[in-house]
């Protein structure tokens, strides 16, 4: 086996007719999130997982970006096939990947870690369950039965080496379409592991396949809030980052890091809500490494954690406290900004700005204060 960094592909390219939607399934709201956002949190987050790569039709770009945030993504083709192998041209130098489909949206933490550890024995792995139902034969009416003892229901993610499944693509006949990446690694001769499965990996394919995932999702998960503060004092010389945007004004915000006080008081929520203490916990202001750091890393680094314990960010609200400058002009920057930082949609971040009547040190325009609350959900 190559080494190398370890990759994910999220298939999202497809139009998903069946699910009876009128946006494509993968950009449908499932258990509070767009399906694909709950995909990409589950496989960004993992440790043994170096990049994710989403690859998508070629008019879904802004869809991608309202679910998820400015993530990694490639234009696919017009059948799985020729997306997965637009995702595995674009992956470089990887040695592993694990070619997922979106329309699975929960990937348990158990379920990769088996593949991995599969993929140090085997050139590919699939997760797989047993077929509990009678299998019988479709025409007018029902036909012969299918015995079920040696069939299994195949998963994603699968899990490959790069080379051996780039191969399995350059050497399958065109004109087959395959419905998964293990047919096509078969094909070459090379054997695919199988490991224990999940009904949490259940392709939502039809109408009712949503609410069945609602139910498995949501009664597993607690809602928790925490709020968080800031206050940082105006200089002159000194940039104004407020929400990850630089502004345009005569003085900026005085701190160790760049001190934007709009991102450490969403972090401080963030930590909040897991009990992890807040930002000095972390990133200590008296360590150098630190000094006129970008606040976005602090942000990341609070999400990253929540999502370690398997955690959705359902909601985040910022508010800023300030005589000037005024926040209106940079609100639609600085909410997109921080979606992409906390890898959440737009939609789940609110921004608000108000004076304080000109009464103490904001209403002296000796400083900027910043309050925010984030609310998410936890396995409970």
């Amino acid at each position: 086996m190559q080494t190398g960094p370890t990759v994910a592909l999220i298939v999202a390219a497809g139009q998903g007719t069946r699910s009876g939607s009128a946006t494509p399934k993968q950009f449908t709201p499932v258990a509070g999130r767009p399906m694909i956002a709950h995909a990409h949190a589950a496989l960004a987050a993992h440790p043994g997982i170096d990049r994710v790569v989403v690859v998508i039709g070629d008019t879904q770009a802004d869809a991608l970006h309202a679910a998820v945030g400015e993530v990694d993504h490639v234009f696919g083709g017009a059948t799985r096939r020729e997306s997965v192998a637009a995702g595995l041209a674009a992956i470089g130098d990887a040695a592993r990947v694990l070619i997922h489909d979106a329309a699975r949206p929960f990937v348990p933490v158990a379920v990769v870690e088996r593949l991995l550890a599969a993929l140090d024995g085997t050139p590919g792995a699939v997760p797989a369950l047993p077929v509990a139902d009678t299998l019988a034969r479709s025409g007018a009416a029902l036909g012969d039965i299918v015995p079920r003892d040696a069939l299994v229901r195949v998963q994603t993610p699968q899990a490959f080496d790069v080379a051996a499944i780039r191969r399995a693509h350059a050497d399958w006949d065109n004109s087959v379409e395959a419905t998964d990446d293990a047919q096509m690694l078969r094909a070459i001769g090379l054997d695919v592991a199988m490991v224990e499965g999940d009904p949490m990996l259940d392709k939502i394919t039809y109408p009712a396949d949503f609410a069945l995932a609602e139910a498995r999702a949501l009664p597993a998960l607690v809602s928790r809030s925490a709020t968080g503060y800031d206050v940082h004092r105006l200089e002159a010389g000194e940039e104004l980052w407020l929400g990850g945007v630089l502004i345009p004004h005569d003085r900026g915000l005085s701190g160790h890091s760049d001190a934007d006080v709009a991102l450490h008081a969403i972090t401080d929520a963030l930590l909040g809500t897991i009990g992890a203490g807040d930002i000095g916990t972390h990133f200590p202001p008296s360590d150098p490494q630190w000094r006129g750091a970008e606040s976005g890393q602090f942000l990341a680094h609070a999400a990253t954690l929540v999502r370690a314990e398997g955690g959705i960010i359902d909601f985040v609200d910022l508010t800023l406290i300030c005589e000037a400058p005024r926040i209106g002009p940079h609100r639609a920057a600085m909410r997109s900004r921080i979606a992409a930082l906390l890898t959440i949609a737009e939609r789940q971040v609110s921004i608000k700005a108000t004076t304080s009547e000109r009464l103490g040190f904001t209403g002296r325009q000796e400083g900027i204060a910043a309050q925010a609350i984030a609310t998410i959900r936890v396995p409970a």
